[in-house]
């Protein structure tokens, strides 16, 4: 999970954000040039100069591309996006309506605000795009979950361009990418190429880890990271919302846990409706929102606002006043936990819950004598590790009893705690060989995994970094074909230990883009100088 040795160098520990850090990352995301082009790596590994790829700038690449030289012109005035005649979802589907008007913005700005009238299209402009959605239900009115439907097809053709798609999250993908099929001239003119895509992932599960305790992420510095997540086909916003350092989630059950335990109660908390909407944001996005609450490390703010649930540990005979990992043993650390788990479950729509379980410190626990005669009572010995798996298999029951399902950090499968058939199990120990030595074990093991261990975006070095995050792979590990199927995708993560408002965006995106490709595009997407060239395009309209 989180590597307290990341050797990062800067060094910026502010407990206080303000909100104005947005638009100065923004201003050192817009400070190199958009050109790229005459770029040469200063790392040992270049990446050529920028020849242009025939694929213009779509990023990630489509699972099929067909591409015209022949270009249609698209008018603020004539163009529009519609529901296709047939399609299941109609005026009343808001995430489409609100896409349509999403994606009119990116392309033309508020042209259409300046009060002209509609004109017709001449005979060398575009004048619709039409989406239809062909199943009989669109999702319209649900959330995204984890075998959503994304695939979609795009004819761009005269009189009008057609999207199909057979549910909205499919239609979503569709819109971006035909946005990124339109260019300008150098006098400002839209136009767009006759092409035919046909789309789809090739892993489900494409996720952003976000860490907002170690620093607090204003709102607005979470929605921007979801408007990147979906210029790029992210579909799954993984939200570390409390560890050690803070407690920013706003428990209604359990108040005082953010009123003690955050940075500041009330200006560095997330609220019920500040969670709401973020939610609702993403979902307009086709993105899922899935929090964590790691336990039993990682706990240290939790102890702050809920008297008794840390374990107190002993110097000695004597109590040293300080605190380590959830108490296992007390009755009411279950009751607590049964709560606040129920509160998450309703609160967080997404079938899974993420209950982390990684890195947790045996110190305290062997030095307390409460928790040395329990281990004595339940014939444990002094391998801790099994006083761990007792806290996680009645934890994973809790959580089973709220319908969720739970993704874990590997080490909870690696001390060989129970899991039920669909846990999923996230790596993200290790160097390469590791790591895909811990896919294949667990694949083999007939568990569902994914991967982060090569996609730690916190971590940064000189020179074009990416190259080697493009060239990682989830299914790179020995094993059969029926393994590699239980390999649902990966997660980027920026853990917060040096990142905050002022320098989250431009350290995770464009690199977090590498990621976004690798796991969306097909496997044999691998020519690092054709990706050069797609994504110092896709980064400028990123910035845009």
């Amino acid at each position: 999970m989180c590597d307290s040795h990341s050797g990062v160098i800067l060094i910026s520990h502010w407990n206080v954000i303000m909100l104005a850090g947005l638009n100065f990352a923004t201003l050192l995301l817009s400070v190199a040039v958009c050109q790229g082009s005459q770029y040469k790596d200063i790392n040992s590994e270049t990446v050529s100069v920028d020849q242009g790829s025939t694929y213009g700038s779509l990023w990630p690449l489509p699972q099929q591309v067909s591409l015209s030289e022949v270009s249609f012109k698209l008018s603020s005035s004539s163009f529009r996006v519609v529901d296709a005649e047939g399609s299941s979802a109609g005026p009343s589907c808001n995430i489409l309506q609100n896409a349509y008007r999403r994606y009119y913005e990116y392309l033309f700005g508020n042209a259409r605000k300046t009060g002209h009238f509609k004109r017709k299209a001449a005979r060398s402009e575009l004048s619709e795009l039409q989406v239809s959605i062909t199943s009989g239900d669109s999702d319209c009115d649900g959330y995204p979950g984890a075998t959503s439907d994304e695939s979609y097809e795009l004819t761009v053709d005269q009189p009008y361009a057609i999207l199909k798609a057979p549910k909205v999250w499919g239609a979503l993908r569709g819109l971006e990418t035909f946005s990124q099929l339109v260019y300008e001239d150098e006098y400002g003119a839209k136009s767009i190429n006759s092409s035919k895509i046909v789309d789809f992932p090739r892993f489900q599960h494409r996720g952003i880890l976000l860490d907002t305790s170690r620093h607090f992420l204003p709102i607005k510095v979470i929605l921007a990271n979801l408007e990147a997540m979906a210029m790029n086909k992210f579909n799954v916003f993984h939200w570390h919302i409390v560890d050690d350092p803070s407690f920013p989630y706003l428990s209604r059950t359990f108040p005082q846990l953010s009123q003690m335990g955050a940075y500041h109660p009330y200006t560095h908390v997330y609220t019920p409706g500040d969670v709401k909407m973020i939610i609702e944001f993403a979902r307009l996005r086709g993105i899922r929102v899935v929090p964590e609450f790691d336990t039993p490390g990682h706990t240290q703010s939790w102890g702050k606002g809920q008297k008794d649930l840390l374990t107190p540990c002993y110097s000695g005979p004597t109590p040293s006043g300080t605190f380590g990992p959830v108490n296992p043993i007390l009755d009411t650390t279950y009751d607590f936990m049964n709560l606040l788990f129920k509160e998450v479950s309703e609160v967080f729509p997404d079938a899974y819950v993420h209950l982390g379980g990684d890195e947790v410190d045996f110190e305290c626990w062997k030095s307390n004598p409460d928790i040395t005669k329990f281990m004595e009572q339940h014939s444990f010995g002094e391998d801790y590790s099994k006083l761990e798996t007792f806290y996680i298999q009645k934890l994973l029951d809790i959580v089973t009893s709220t319908q969720k399902g739970y993704m874990i950090w590997q080490e909870v499968y690696d001390n060989g705690v129970k899991l039920k058939p669909d846990t999923l199990i996230h790596v993200w120990k290790g160097n390469q060989q590791q790591y895909q030595n811990e896919m294949a074990k667990i694949t083999l093991s007939g568990y569902k995994t994914f991967l982060s261990s090569p996609w730690y975006l916190n971590r940064i070095s000189c020179g074009q970094d990416w190259t080697s995050l493009y060239r990682a792979d989830p299914h790179n590990f020995t094993g059969t074909d029926d393994q590699k199927k239980l390999v649902i995708g990966g997660e980027a993560c920026m853990w917060g230990e040096y990142v905050d408002s002022t320098n989250l965006m431009p350290r995770m995106w464009p690199r977090a883009s590498a990621v976004g490709e690798r796991l969306w595009s097909a496997k044999d997407v691998t020519d690092v100088n054709d990706a050069y060239s797609r994504l110092s395009k896709h980064r400028c309209r990123m910035v845009e």
